[in-house]
């Protein structure tokens, strides 16, 4: 069975591109969000073994997601996806319990990389 991925991303271009990049490699992509409030109710209702969230987002970043997922929920896997740049807000993201982080733009071999340690 293949791991299932819940995709956070404000942007529709990124979260087409990881579905197209996680898809190919044989993971199942259960559902999208756009805001951080999203990926907590998602997550609630979906419980999947993956989440990629973008850090900068509307309504709720990312890393107050990541905090609220992990008070529900702490074993969840989040793999942080951050765009050039922002070190500081990926440190307080593994901090707040974040598995590991990829950079935008993504490559596809890093990013699977990157997946590959979180789901073990």
């Amino acid at each position: 069975m293949s791991a299932s991925v819940l995709i956070c991303d404000d942007a529709i271009f990124m979260r087409t591109m990881l579905a197209d990049i996680l898809t190919g490699a044989g993971f199942q992509v259960v559902g999208e969000a756009e805001n951080g409030m999203e990926a907590v109710e998602h997550y609630r209702r979906l419980k999947p073994d993956l989440v990629t969230m973008d850090i900068v987002m509307p309504q709720m970043g990312g890393i107050d997601a990541v905090r609220e997922i992990l008070r529900e929920h702490e074993g969840a896997r989040i793999l942080m996806c951050s765009a050039m740049g922002q070190q500081a807000l990926v440190t307080e993201a593994i901090q707040a319990g974040a598995r590991d982080f990829v950079v935008k733009p993504f490559q596809p071999s890093r990013v699977l990389e990157a997946v590959k340690r979180v789901v073990g």
